[in-house]
């Protein structure tokens, strides 16, 4: 586990000052780089010591069996796992024969600095080796947002105190080895040799490298080309199938250097011929050598400066929880940056955990803070979707229902999860599909998107829900055996979270049709159907537990027995590695916020009382064996008043990978938590929502934060939002005017800043957390 001195506590960078080998790969994870379609984990140079290789394309994974002790009808045939691709990072240095390896010699000093302003991963280091000769080697790379089939390193290394003989060897190494899985379901499948060599080609300073995928048929294509500065030297360029490799040999006086810059260039497609894969990257090469080493940093700096003027946010007083919001805004945005169709998987291109594997993280998490920070990603990562559709059309058809049955887990859009009762059972993923693409409507009035996607994105999964639910006797209509959010309750009858979603899904998809006749009409959408989507709506069934005054999670569910929380050791978290699921499922036990969660998507079907009265319940029952709990949870903290808890959230959801706090930083960083960090301060502390598009605002902070400054994007305009203890400062930086709420009542941003009084929380006894779950405090 990371301890929290590992990184040094800064606002705009992450900066490791000693290397620590027995924290290695959960460091590879933090310092990776990435633009969306390539990701580098942070691996040191040389390659080793390393604690897990990883190089990653978008959507680039091999197929594997998925073994059942007994199949069934429509279980998933085969799974899909991210693979570790043609490893470009790689630049090996011997001193006077002796490898640099930080395992041997003296490691004098070793700095590592993720720069959020730059783009960059930065590295400084000297060393003196077992014979005594000392080298200082430093090292900048990116991964580029703006050209995005690029990468690029610049690596230096200057002789100290003795003339010595250098020799680097950048390298494009195909079927690195990898460490064994560990047990944990959250962990990757391990993949031997994926690659199979189609073609490898070396120039005077260049290599290209072709591969094909043995199951999925899927071809890659990898480039390396470089620029050198030497006081003299021999360059030679060899390859094969899995290796090119470039040696540069050099004497080195003390104070002499060697400069390298190695652009990186990598593509891939299941269609494109080998001839046009290699002359894409050949291409992208070019390009980056255009621009150059400091063209590529200074476009890179560009656009990050366009980012954060609308998405930084400032907190004074928890100075952790303000250098981890920004990292985990950087990330979020490398996610799905340069996407561009492609999906927005659980880890982003950080490590391979869960598969590489895409789930309702993105639409629920992850997407809402780049709806209000980067719109554009979000409409790449909602095509994507409607790009799947027919596979989800299909998979509707085989499971006898109507519309599109969007997969659980998956890469290419096919149903990935072998086990069904918290895979294909948790139906909800079609109804926060269509709960983002309602959130991307309201915040940019993208009528175009709304046209040519969103409303076949609604129809379908309105379709799926009409006939997966059904009216009862008492003409209630009900959505029976699904698993809702909390995976430790499955197969329920009307879970309150997906009844609300689909709710909100039905009346969507009436609403864009009726606004799209023509489109709908081509879609088959007749008046009869708008009107049995909207009859089902209004007779959707919200269960209500009367002797408690509480809304069950689901039907029954607060008539099962407790969990015994007294008896669970702090060792036995998380529950679903040491009991059966059949235990955990007839409990009273919560996984991650599930109802919670429903009142803060959709809190209009909530009265304050009932928000009150509900947090507290389910606080007692939710251990928090998800990453995606602490963020919904702050959320609702600070609605029902109970502000030092929403910080203490708030503190959990950002620090989840920089504190490693569920022990698997190491398999790629939890990239909703980290997004979590974002809506737990602006949701929660801010008190955003935005009820049938009205952007609404009710701000308050908890004592240990005293200023929280945010800036975001709606709908063409650039606002920040000024929040102290006592006041407000609404200020409209960028767009025609805009009418906001505050506290309920309306307000005009017409340039200039509007200055509004803070409302003091309500009062309430705080709610309690079973025995040993409660979050660190971040004020004592």
């Amino acid at each position: 586990m990371i301890k929290q001195a590992a990184y040094a506590v800064e606002p705009w960078c992450v900066r490791e000052q000693r290397l620590d080998l027995d924290t290695l790969a959960q460091s590879e994870s933090v310092f990776a780089l990435s633009n969306g379609h390539i990701g580098l984990r942070g691996n040191l140079d040389e390659g080793e010591p390393h604690g897990l290789p990883g190089t990653y394309l978008n959507s680039v994974y091999e197929l594997r069996a998925l073994p059942y002790a007994e199949a069934g009808y429509g279980y998933p045939e085969s799974g899909q796992t991210i693979i570790n691709i043609t490893n470009g990072k790689l630049i090996r240095l011997l001193v006077n024969d002796e490898p640099f390896d930080v395992r041997y010699g003296e490691v004098g000093s070793h700095e590592r600095l993720l720069d959020l302003r730059a783009g960059t991963l930065s590295r400084k280091a000297e060393w003196t080796s077992p014979a005594g000769d000392t080298v200082r080697v430093s090292s900048v790379r990116l991964v580029s947002l703006v050209q995005r089939s690029v990468a690029a390193i610049c690596y230096e290394v200057e002789a100290v105190n003795e003339p010595v003989r250098i020799v680097v060897q950048s390298e494009l190494v195909a079927n690195e080895s990898l460490p064994d899985t560990v047990k944990d379901p959250r962990a990757a499948a391990v993949v031997d040799c994926p690659l199979v060599g189609e073609e490898c080609v070396a120039g005077e300073q260049s290599v290209v490298m072709v591969h094909r995928t043995r199951e999925s048929g899927l071809r890659v294509a990898a480039a390396m080309g470089h620029e050198i500065e030497s006081p003299d030297g021999k360059i030679e360029t060899d390859v094969s199938d899995d290796v090119g490799r470039l040696t540069v040999a050099t004497h080195l006086k003390p104070g002499e250097r060697l400069r390298i810059v190695k652009y990186l260039a990598y593509g891939w497609s299941s269609q494109r011929s080998r001839p046009a894969l290699h002359d894409q990257v050949i291409a992208a090469m070019a390009a980056a050598k255009l621009s150059g080493w400091d063209g590529l940093l200074s476009e890179q700096r560009k656009y990050l400066d366009d980012f954060w003027a609308g998405a930084d946010v400032e907190v004074d007083g928890d100075p952790e929880v303000q250098q981890a919001v920004r990292f985990g805004l950087f990330h979020v945005l490398q996610a799905g940056a340069r996407g561009e169709r492609r999906p927005i998987s659980a880890k982003g291109l950080t490590g391979p955990g869960y598969d590489g594997h895409t789930f309702w993280d993105t639409e629920s998490f992850v997407l809402p803070v780049l709806t209000f920070t980067q719109p554009r990603v979000v409409a790449d990562a909602l095509r994507w979707r409607h790009s799947t559709l027919d596979a989800a059309k299909a998979r509707a058809e085989q499971l006898g229902l109507a519309g599109a049955a969007f997969p659980w887990r998956t890469i290419s859009g096919d149903e990935c999860s072998g086990y069904w009762p918290a895979g294909t059972a948790a139906f909800h993923i079609g109804a926060d599909i269509a709960h983002a693409v309602v959130r991307y409507l309201y915040a940019t009035e993208d009528e175009d998107f709304a046209r040519d996607y969103g409303l076949e994105l609604l129809v379908q999964t309105a379709r799926l829900w009409r006939s997966l639910g059904h009216h009862d006797a008492q003409g209630r209509f009900r959505i029976d055996g699904v698993t809702g959010p909390d995976e430790y309750s499955a197969i329920a009858d009307d879970n309150v979270y997906t009844n609300l979603m689909a709710q909100q899904n039905l009346r969507a998809a009436a609403d864009l049709a009726e606004r799209h006749p023509e489109q709908a009409e081509h879609l088959g959408v007749t008046d009869e159907e708008t009107a049995s989507w909207r009859d089902a709506a209004a007779d959707m069934y919200i269960p209500f537990d009367e002797r408690l005054q509480v809304h069950p999670q689901s039907e029954g569910f607060t008539d099962h027995a407790p969990w015994d929380f007294e008896s669970t050791e702090a060792d036995q978290y998380p529950l679903l590695l040491h009991f059966p699921y059949f235990d955990i499922y007839r409990k009273q036990v919560v996984k991650q916020a599930d109802l919670v969660l429903a009142m803060h998507l959709l809190g209009e079907a909530f009265t304050p009382e009932q928000k009150a009265r509900n947090f507290a319940y389910y606080e007692a029952l939710t251990v928090r064996d998800s990453s995606l709990s602490a963020s919904t949870q702050a959320v609702i903290a600070a609605e029902t008043g109970h502000l030092d808890l929403a910080h203490d959230y708030l503190g959990e959801a950002a620090l989840m990978d920089l504190g490693d706090l569920e022990h698997n930083t190491r398999d790629g960083l939890h990239i909703a938590s980290l997004a979590g960090a974002w809506t737990a301060l602006v949701a929660g502390l801010g008190g955003m929502r935005m009820p049938e598009g009205r952007l609404e605002f009710t701000p308050r902070l908890p004592g240990g934060i005293t200023r929280l400054v945010f800036r975001m994007r709606f709908r063409g305009r650039r606002l920040k939002i000024h929040i102290t203890a006592h006041e407000v400062v609404y200020e409209l930086l960028e767009g025609e005017p805009l009418e906001i709420f505050h506290n309920g009542k309306p307000l005009v941003l017409n340039g200039g800043a509007v200055t509004r009084k803070v409302s003091a929380p309500p009062r309430r006894p705080a709610p309690t957390q079973p025995r040993g779950r409660a979050p660190r405090r971040r004020v004592e």
